[in-house]
């Protein structure tokens, strides 16, 4: 499970369309699907239902929504995190070449 497979899952989620999902991501629609059907096959099943006028949640995907936002609020404390240290006189500097 990859983290844009996680950004892609909870914005199609949230807008509930694979269109304006792909443009909140600065993506074609085409690979934004890809992402959508690699998450659910590696998963062994279906998370969302493909409905006339966009992209619902089923059950499965409930179930995934809060852990995904989860993990993605803790990848971006971890990147802000590593960026503070750099920042500070903490960041271990590297060796001479």
């Amino acid at each position: 499970m990859s983290i844009t497979h996680l950004q892609s899952f909870v914005a199609v989620a949230e807008e509930g369309h694979v269109g304006r999902a792909a443009r909140r991501l600065h993506l074609s629609q085409p690979p934004l699907s890809r992402h959508i059907l690699a998450l659910e096959d590696e998963l062994g099943t279906p998370l969302f239902e493909r409905v006339p006028r966009g992209m619902r949640l089923l059950p499965t995907g409930e179930a995934l929504l809060h852990h995904a936002r989860l993990i993605l609020a803790e990848v971006e404390v971890a990147a802000r995190t590593v960026r503070e240290a750099a920042r500070g006189s903490g960041a271990p500097k590297p060796p001479p070449a």
